[in-house]
């Protein structure tokens, strides 16, 4: 081989090792700090804020699940409870995980997990809380503004067309009949059992126990534990120990989060990430005619 052919291989060479190091740097960077480079670790998935959507959530579980160096599961909950849609499909990701998989899936709740947070947490092998953590609230809740008697003040006629009788239930425009909150009622009545019926079945609590704690109210970490609403009290670094014992990988195991997102050039100059947009955007959601929503969510 002459002197320029075996530089011209080398070069191709070493051109295919620069492109072959930085694929793997991209998915590294792109999936996040998981541990295919690495021997096994315990993902910590967090579940942060109000719960109105399941997808960002679920997405990042369903990576890390497919993840086979991650050994266990915890997730990390910051939440007084959303929508109910969202809670529950959360909450069957969860129960999925743990009843399909043979890795560990603990659950820690931090300043609060309540109503749809708890509802959430439930779905794990065990649950963990601070002695002050915010949590319980079992329960439903719905409303929607009335606002007819403003529009008659300022002489909005506000009309309707509907198909049926209680189609526009819960209108903007009028007041509820006594039929209406009947059928309000009883539709969050049965969504309130469901949530009973969750609890009771998978934190191993008689119906009628946890009926008693199913009125609303908030508890403490430790009256939680007491009540058989936790399984012990800990800190989320103890919370990580304890899944990677479980899994095998002793104590002070490595651990892999989702990478946060990346700030872009549009954040650098308006100073506004996508988030923000996002947070702006719903709050302007309750100024919208809707239909009333069903919330599990801390009050």
């Amino acid at each position: 081989m002459t002197y320029d052919k075996r530089n011209t291989v080398i070069a191709l060479l070493a051109l295919l090792g620069i492109f072959g190091v930085g694929a793997i740097l991209s998915i590294w960077w792109t999936v996040g700090n998981t541990s295919f480079l690495a021997g096994g670790r315990v993902a910590v998935v967090p579940l942060r804020g109000v719960i109105t959507d399941e997808a960002a959530f679920t997405r990042t579980l369903d990576g890390f699940r497919e993840d086979p160096g991650v050994r266990a599961f915890v997730i990390e909950i910051e939440s007084p409870g959303g929508t109910v849609g969202a809670s529950q499909s959360i909450f069957e990701a969860i129960r999925d995980l743990r009843d399909d998989d043979d890795r560990p899936v603990l659950a820690w709740m931090g300043d609060v997990g309540a109503s749809g947070g708890y509802y959430a947490a439930v779905g794990a092998d065990s649950v963990y809380a601070l002695p002050g953590t915010m949590t319980g609230s079992i329960g439903v809740i719905m409303e929607f503004p009335n606002a007819e008697e403003l529009f008659r003040k300022v002489g909005v006629d506000w009309e309707v067309v509907a198909s049926a009788e209680h189609k526009d239930l819960g209108g903007y425009g009028r007041s509820l009949s006594p039929e209406d909150r009947e059928i309000l009622e009883e539709l969050v009545s049965d969504v309130h059992e469901q949530f009973v019926e969750v609890v009771s079945d998978n934190r191993d609590l008689d119906r009628e126990t946890v009926r008693g704690l199913a009125d609303g109210r908030v508890f403490t970490g430790r009256q939680a534990n007491e009540l058989g609403l936790v399984d012990g009290l800990m800190t989320l670094p103890e919370t990580v120990d304890l899944a990677g014992r479980m899994a095998g990988l002793g104590a002070d195991p490595r651990v892999v989060r989702p990478r946060e997102p990346r700030v872009g050039l549009w954040d650098l100059i308006g100073g506004l990430s996508l988030g923000d947009a996002r947070a702006w955007i719903g709050s302007l959601a309750p100024l919208r005619p809707s239909a009333p929503r069903l919330l599990f969510e801390l009050r």
